[in-house]
């Protein structure tokens, strides 16, 4: 199986389960957060769309300022727009060849290192873990308990 093919296997296996949360948020629910200081629901789910879109696209044509770039999205509606960026970013991956993803790429003026696309990749994954976990605890917070497993294979 090409390298892309993986990569695109093991994004899909967490995103699936964070598109099934984003889809329990109701309209109603977007603002919600647990704390003052955290993020609401949408800023969190926007946040994690749009940050491993930068990264993977950031990774695809090695070029640090797409990491950084700002998303304008007229789409309000979550669920459309989680399915939006999954497929934009499954199809940056996917496009992927095996040099792109062993490219070493500059990256010391966002993270101080040079880093294979490859890790940068990683790097989007463990975000998106990490914030997928807040993401089960808002919406437990909202009333769901019928919640799915962390990650989804097959």
């Amino acid at each position: 199986m090409p390298r892309a093919q993986k990569w695109v296997n093991y994004f899909l296996s967490h995103r699936h389960v964070t598109l099934e949360l984003i889809n329990k948020i109701d309209e109603a629910h977007y603002e919600y957060k647990p704390t003052p200081t955290s993020m609401t629901a949408k800023q969190l789910a926007t946040h994690m769309l749009f940050s491993f879109y930068n990264f993977a696209n950031a990774a695809k044509h090695g070029d640090p300022s797409l990491f950084r770039q700002k998303i304008e999205e007229p789409e309000t509606n979550l669920a459309k727009l989680a399915e939006t960026y999954t497929e934009k970013t499954r199809q940056l991956i996917e496009s992927m060849s095996d040099d792109d993803f062993n490219r070493t790429l500059d990256f010391t003026s966002i993270f101080g290192i040079h880093i294979p696309a490859a890790q940068l990749l990683q790097m989007a994954m463990d975000h998106e873990i990490h914030h997928k976990g807040q993401l089960f605890v808002y919406v437990r917070a909202m009333g769901h308990t019928d919640l799915p497993l962390f990650v989804k294979r097959g």
